[in-house]
């Protein structure tokens, strides 16, 4: 899946309508977020809904299920763990799914309002850091 690349930028077309700014992409932090806002220490996910096992979405393969079925559990255990981790550090931890971007002012809303919380970067900027 890490050989996977994101085609288009339908995410990026919903910052844009939305008038979110701070962000960036590609940056080493654990986990790999999709965005990252560094002044607000919120990191925004877009989770594919086949690849991460989407509740509404995700379908079990048909073939080869003995590689799939354990493949989507670590992938689940995973997210749960950097989730975790990032929000031990102070930060704010985001899953957009990959069907939520059909609602794109939903998921600038829910960004925005992220975004609107009240922090204290003091308290919390060294254990983020930590984590890049």
């Amino acid at each position: 899946m890490a050989a996977i690349r994101s085609r288009g930028n339908k995410a990026t077309e919903l910052k844009r309508a939305a008038h979110i700014n701070g962000w960036r992409r590609h940056q080493l932090l654990l986990g790999r977020p999709d965005f990252i806002f560094h002044r607000a220490r919120l990191a925004v996910f877009v989770d594919g809904c086949f690849g991460h096992d989407c509740p509404k979405h995700g379908r079990k393969s048909g073939s080869n299920r003995a590689y799939w079925l354990p493949k989507l559990r670590r992938n689940r255990e995973r997210d749960d763990a950097v989730k975790k981790s990032l929000r031990s550090a102070g930060g704010t931890v985001i899953r957009l799914w990959e069907h939520d971007l059909a609602t794109p002012d939903r998921c600038a809303a829910r960004i925005t309002r992220a975004l609107r919380r009240p922090y204290s970067i003091k308290s919390i900027h060294a254990r983020f850091e930590n984590l890049m």
